[in-house]
């Protein structure tokens, strides 16, 4: 789905409390510490969308996200007698690193919350880039409001995700260096949680280029901008849901929201099959492992190719994703795409009749990727046997064909 947003800039709009010059700015600040990314072309969604497409690779930065431009500059504004007091944030992962490494690098003390479930190779991270960690929290509203506290106890300096117009110029340099590399892109597309790097990209492209669509994507289940854009003002998500953590934010930010309102040309929403599959193009055709929210740009790709005008610039925001996490979900994207088959077939039950189905299988080139065979069902016969099976196919057309020529060969296909 999507959301249009109100009127991109006009001369007539008031004054952002981000400009073009804070951005490039934050952009002369960041040299020699975050990386130029690279623009990568992608020869698949290029097919799909009938104009280039390419991958703004924000999952290549320091840190595995964008997260370090926005940190390092707002630390850096900081006066020496704030420096003296420290910092401290509050994030499952991504801005947690960002803050660490900015504070390492400006010599500021940090302290960073993690909610006691945030995945242990984010936590390992954050405390490798110099920050102390405390876990407190399930949820990161808990682990926020823990942050606050502690701010408010010791006189550490706040350091928001989002909700600043320091972190938005630095996320806007992401747009400038777009511009740079693709001065022809006509179409941007960018993941939205609370909305600091859609606002800042806003800023930057919107003043040199009005005639360049910026796009924001959120996930279907935690989408805050669409209501509070119709509604004129934030409003909270009472249960926000999604795999994308990254973009898993409950309200948008107020400093970035009247910002994305004037200038991003529309707010669209994707599914989590989408995220997926995405995930998974991602990491298979162009060899980029990329987080569910860094993905939210491709997802809309996928789902809406034919909606894009290109050149197209989809900004992968990040690639910090926890291995387990990644397995479950490029088993989630291959089910989406129609390479997983899942069957449940009767058997009779004698020796020799599973083996007789597992050779079918391997002629019709199927994988098996786990068996369940049930022999005590009220369900079943005295001579039967149930047998369930996780396949893994080439496509949804092979699907069809593996089903089909089973049900010929006598098999009795439940599911």
């Amino acid at each position: 789905m999507n959301y249009r947003t109100a009127d991109s800039l006009h001369p007539s709009h008031p004054r952002h409390p981000v400009t073009l010059d804070d951005v490039r700015g934050a952009q002369k600040m960041l040299i020699g510490v975050s990386r130029v990314t690279a623009m990568e072309g992608s020869r698949h969604l290029t097919e799909l969308v009938g104009s280039p497409v390419h991958f703004k690779c924000e999952n290549l930065q320091r840190t595995g996200s964008f997260k370090l431009r926005g940190a390092y500059v707002r630390i850096a504004g900081l006066i020496a007698e704030e420096r003296a007091a420290g910092v401290v944030a509050a994030s499952a992962g991504n801005h947690a690193q960002g803050v660490a490494l900015a504070s390492s690098l400006l010599g500021v003390r940090s302290t960073v919350f993690m909610p006691q479930g945030a995945p242990l190779p984010k936590v390992a991270a954050t405390r490798e880039y110099g920050a102390e960690v405390r876990l407190h929290g399930q949820v990161v509203d808990e682990t926020l409001a823990a942050a606050q506290d502690y701010a408010r106890a010791t006189g550490a300096v706040f350091i928001h995700p989002f909700d600043h117009a320091d972190i938005i110029a630095g996320q806007g340099t992401v747009g400038l260096e777009i511009l740079e590399q693709c001065p022809e892109v006509r179409t941007i597309l960018v993941g939205v949680g609370g909305g600091g790097l859609a606002a800042g990209i806003a800023v930057a492209v919107k003043t040199l280029r009005p005639d360049v669509r910026v796009i924001g994507v959120q996930a279907a289940g935690a989408a805050a901008y669409p209501p509070s854009l119709a509604l004129g003002h934030p409003v909270a998500l009472e249960n926000p849901s999604t795999m994308a953590d990254g973009i898993k934010v409950g309200r948008p930010g107020d400093v970035p929201f009247k910002i994305v309102g004037d200038l991003v040309d529309e707010v669209r929403t994707v599914s989590e099959d989408a995220l997926s599959s995405a995930l998974l193009l991602c990491l298979e055709r162009a060899k980029l492992v990329v987080e569910p929210a860094g993905a939210a740009s491709v997802a809309a790709l996928l789902s809406t190719p034919e909606q894009f005008t290109g050149p197209v610039v989809a900004v992968l925001s990040g690639g910090n994703v926890d291995p387990l996490l990644l397995q479950r979900i490029l088993r989630h994207g291959m089910a989406a795409a129609g390479r997983y088959l899942s069957l449940r077939l009767r058997l009779a039950d004698r020796p020799g009749a599973l083996a007789s189905l597992l050779a079918a299988l391997s002629v019709l080139d199927a994988n098996v990727v786990d068996v369940s065979h049930v022999r005590t069902d009220p369900r079943l016969g005295l001579t039967e046997v149930e047998v369930e099976l996780h396949l893994e196919t080439k496509g949804p057309q092979h699907c069809t064909e593996v089903a089909t020529a089973l049900r010929e060969a006598g098999y009795t296909v439940m599911a």
